[in-house]
């Protein structure tokens, strides 16, 4: 198994960006558990979906028949997606924290109105107008590769990836959108 682990593209783009080496340090640690379980399936969450096509390709870099299992996002009952970084939110935050997936499903509901370019635009523009949270990036991406999508092709699934700042806290959400 490789010390460093490369990734391309998939490692370049959002999450990748903000954080360089981490998915390095994901599949470091991800590798081993699945040499010491000896796993034929795992399941990972779909919020963390850029991580998923990561490990993805870090199974087929090593080799191995382990089938990665997407899983739907757990939401709490106002719509946050579930982390463990929710606990870090004081109260005023936690109690606007559902405004990510509310853009997000308000955005998915335009999808067949607007163009890719509004749909970000219009989340932007959102997030914008509230003033408790900094966007660090809204990206409409191909499922498959992460690149952005400005045009969608047919058959193409397109994701919406969301980092955001809330109350000194990073959250981020994805919205499937085709």
């Amino acid at each position: 198994t490789p010390e460093t682990w490369t990734f391309g593209e998939l490692e370049q783009v959002m999450e990748g960006k903000q954080r360089p080496g981490h998915f390095s340090g994901v599949a470091n640690i991800v590798s081993r558990l699945f040499t010491w379980t000896k796993a034929d399936k795992a399941y990972f969450g779909e919020k963390d979906y850029q991580q998923i096509l990561i490990i993805k390709d870090m199974v087929r870099q090593m080799g191995s028949s382990i089938e990665i299992i997407p899983c739907p996002i757990y939401r709490e009952s106002d719509g946050l997606a579930a982390s463990s970084r929710n606990k870090r939110l004081s109260q005023q935050a936690r109690a606007i924290a559902p405004k990510i997936h509310e853009i997000l499903t308000k955005s998915y509901q335009q999808k067949d109105f607007l163009s890719l370019s509004q749909i970000k635009s219009f989340v932007e523009t959102e997030f914008d107008k509230l003033k408790e949270f900094e966007l660090e990036y809204f990206t409409l991406a191909d499922a498959d590769t992460l690149k952005v999508v400005k045009v969608k092709e047919p058959n193409q699934k397109v994701i919406g990836f969301i980092a955001v700042w809330l109350d000194g806290v990073r959250l981020i959400d994805i919205q499937k959108y085709f």
